[in-house]
């Protein structure tokens, strides 16, 4: 299973919170793993891009609703690679109606969405395997080791916001040890074929 893209989450019928995630680094780890002879779910928020024929694809929109699909998706998968980049945060409030300007300051009070890797971390079976991914600004390695110890992963892809709805990538591959597997550089189609490479050598094969 592959969770891929962006979420949305609503303040009201028309206007919503989301990112730039574009779904491409999905997209190419999709093709790779189906190249693989894998047989790959794909849980995607909205996105513009294609994902191949081969895969099949749930589409979701709101963090809760990926995290739902992936929970029940999870139970029939050998692992997950978390490449989505869900809505950390969601508004307390939806309204029922249009916001309308008023001339004042608009006042949102937001909440912390539920993690989807880290929810499917901890209820992985031990014949499962779970890699997620960290994009952060700052202390990229040392955050992403953090992050895959406290989401229960066993591998951890760590990258920068350069990546985001560009077409290239620039990873690190962590192991819970905090050691760098691989340093990948490339289009987003190279760098999947190289972390699926490691990912198939390390998790599935071995």
């Amino acid at each position: 299973m592959i969770t891929s893209g962006p979420t949305r989450q609503y303040l009201d019928p028309v206007r919503y919170i989301t990112n730039a995630s574009s779904g491409r680094m999905g997209v190419a780890l999709t093709e790779a793993a189906l190249e693989l002879g894998h047989q790959v779910t794909v849980i995607s928020g909205p996105v513009v891009v294609d994902y191949p024929e081969g895969a099949t694809v749930v589409p979701v929109v709101s963090t809760d609703e990926m995290l739902q699909a992936a929970k029940s998706t999870f139970r029939e998968c050998d692992g997950v690679i978390g490449a989505a980049a869900p809505c950390d945060y969601m508004p307390y409030t939806v309204r029922a109606q249009k916001i309308s300007k008023t001339g004042q300051p608009l006042m949102i009070e937001l909440i912390e969405t539920p993690d989807v890797v880290a929810s499917l971390g901890q209820c992985k079976r031990d014949d499962q395997w779970v890699v997620g991914f960290a994009l952060e600004t700052e202390d990229q390695r040392f955050r992403a080791i953090v992050k895959l110890e406290r989401k229960h992963c066993d591998l951890m892809v760590s990258n920068g916001p350069s990546a985001i709805d560009a077409a290239t990538n620039d990873v690190e591959l962590l192991n819970p040890s905090g050691d760098v597997l691989a340093s990948i550089h490339g289009t987003k189609t190279h760098v999947a074929k190289q972390l699926l490479a490691e990912i198939d050598a390390r998790l599935i094969a071995g």
